[in-house]
């Protein structure tokens, strides 16, 4: 893929950023460059990579999920300014 200075006007006002016009060659240019860079990356074989969540390797800790104090919805809505059936009350926003 290659980027000329009409897709950079063009990604420019998309992006609402004022752009000048002596600026949009040099920076056709460096996009240009950091695309060729992303297509080097493409080369890369992954296929044996195994894929991570981190940088860092490390298992998650895992617990049961118990539900350890439910059953307060009264005591927690109790100093709510208004509610409703156990749940809070808020004013009107969209009308």
């Amino acid at each position: 893929m290659s980027v000329d200075k009409d897709t950079v006007r063009r990604v420019a006002k998309l992006a609402r950023i004022a752009f000048p016009e002596e600026r949009l060659e040099p920076m056709a240019g460096e996009l240009n460059r950091l695309l060729a860079w992303v297509e080097q990356l493409n080369e890369v074989d992954t296929a044996s990579v195994e894929p991570m969540t981190s940088v860092v390797q490390m298992r998650l800790k895992m617990r049961e999920d118990v539900v350890l104090d439910g059953g307060q919805a009264e005591a927690v809505t109790k100093n709510a300014p208004l509610g409703e059936d156990h749940y809070f009350a808020v004013p009107k926003v969209v009308e």
